[in-house]
C-alpha cells in the first residue's frame, strides 16, 4: 500500500544523484525544493479556511494542538515551542504533541505511531476538550497513531485540521479543514523529511502566524507584544515603537518608560497623542488590538476578539 504514495515515488529528476558532483547534486534539491513553495500555495484558501476557524476557537478560550509522528510531529512540537518566544503567548495556548513523546524529538520511536490507541492516550492526557482545535500532521496522511487522536477529537466535538502531502489521503477525509500540498516524490526516497517536510512546515508557519496576526498580535507587521526583559529586548520594544508610533527613538524611549513598558501602550500613546490611562482604556475597549485602540480598522470581515494575556514568554529571536 505504501508503494502507491505519491511521497513514496521514485523521483526521475534525482535518479543518479549519487553520481553526481556536489555542486550539481545540490542543485537538483534545490531545484525540487523550488517545488515545495508552489504546492503550498495552491493550497492558500484552505489554509486561510483553517486560520478564520482556529482563531474563532482561541477567541472562545480554546487552544490549538498540534500532533504528529516522526518528522511530522517534531515540526509540530518546533512550531509549539516558538509561540511563547516570538508572540509572548502562553505556551499552553498552542501545543506540540508526538509519538514517543519528548524523547523521539532526538531519538526515532516509529513503532508508537502504528498505535491509534497511543493518540487518544496521549491526545486525552493534555486535557483536550471541545474548544480546542487539533492539527493532524502526516505525510502520508495515514498514520494511525494521528489518524487516532482526530477519531478522538471529532467525537469530543472539537475542530480538526489536517495536513498532509498525498492525494484523497484517510487524513484529509476525517478533518474538517484538509490542507495537502502535493509535493511530489522526494529527492532521496525513504523519507519525507524533505520536500514534505518542508511544505509541512511552511504551512505550519502560516496558520500560527496567520493567527496570531488574526488575533491581534501584530500591527502593520511588527510584533507589538514583545516584553522587554532585557537589554535586547528593550531595544527592539524602543525600534518598534518608533516604526509604530513615526516618532524618534528618543521620543519612543521616553513613550516606553511612560506606559510602564508597554509596547501597545506606548505606541497608542505616541501614535493618538494620550496619557497612558487613556491609551489603557482605548486598548481597553479594542480588545488589545492596536489598530482598532487608534480608530484605523481592520480586514473586511476580520473578527476581532480578545488578546489573551497569561505569563508572556521573553522574545528570543
Amino acid at each position: 500500500m505504501l508503494e502507491k504514495l505519491l511521497t513514496e515515488q521514485p523521483n526521475p529528476a534525482s535518479a543518479s544523484i549519487d553520481t553526481l558532483p556536489t555542486e550539481q547534486a545540490l542543485r537538483i534539491i534545490n531545484a525540487e525544493d523550488q517545488r515545495v513553495a508552489a504546492a503550498v500555495e495552491r493550497e492558500i484558501p484552505a489554509i486561510a479556511r483553517a486560520v478564520d476557524a482556529i482563531v474563532a476557537a482561541l477567541e472562545k478560550g480554546g487552544r490549538l494542538f498540534y500532533l504528529g509522528a516522526g518528522t511530522s510531529g517534531r515540526l509540530g512540537v518546533l512550531d509549539a515551542s516558538e509561540i511563547p518566544p516570538t508572540f509572548s503567548a502562553p505556551p499552553e495556548m498552542v501545543q506540540g504533541i508526538m509519538a514517543g513523546g519528548e524523547a523521539a524529538l532526538s531519538r526515532a520511536t516509529e513503532t508508537t505511531e502504528d498505535d491509534p490507541a497511543i493518540g487518544v492516550r496521549d491526545l486525552s492526557a493534555r486535557g483536550f476538550t471541545a474548544k480546542d482545535v487539533l492539527v493532524g500532521i502526516a505525510a502520508s496522511g495515514r498514520t494511525p497513531y494521528v489518524l487516532g487522536a482526530v477519531a478522538e477529537a471529532r467525537r469530543l466535538g472539537a475542530l480538526t485540521v489536517g495536513i498532509c502531502c498525498t492525494p484523497g489521503a484517510e487524513l484529509s477525509r476525517a478533518v474538517d479543514f484538509p490542507i495537502a500540498p502535493l509535493v511530489g516524490p522526494e529527492i532521496v526516497g525513504g523519507s519525507t523529511r524533505m520536500k514534505a517536510g518542508t511544505a509541512q512546515k511552511l504551512v505550519l508557519n502560516m496558520l500560527s502566524t496567520g493567527t496570531f496576526i488574526r488575533l491581534g498580535y501584530v500591527y502593520g507587521n511588527l510584533m507589538v507584544n514583545v516584553q522587554p526583559k532585557n537589554e535586547k529586548l528593550v531595544d527592539r520594544a524602543r525600534r518598534i515603537v518608533a516604526q509604530a508610533a513615526g516618532v524618534s527613538p528618543e521620543r519612543a524611549a521616553k513613550l516606553l518608560a511612560e506606559s510602564g513598558m508597554t509596547v501597545r501602550t506606548a505606541i497608542v500613546m505616541g501614535k493618538a497623542g494620550v496619557a497612558r490611562q487613556e491609551a489603557e482604556r482605548l486598548l481597553a475597549a479594542s480588545r488589545g488590538r492596536v489598530r482598532q485602540a487608534l480608530g484605523e480598522g481592520g480586514a473586511d470581515g476580520v473578527p476581532f476578539g480578545p488578546v489573551r494575556a497569561g505569563p508572556p514568554g521573553p522574545a528570543s529571536c
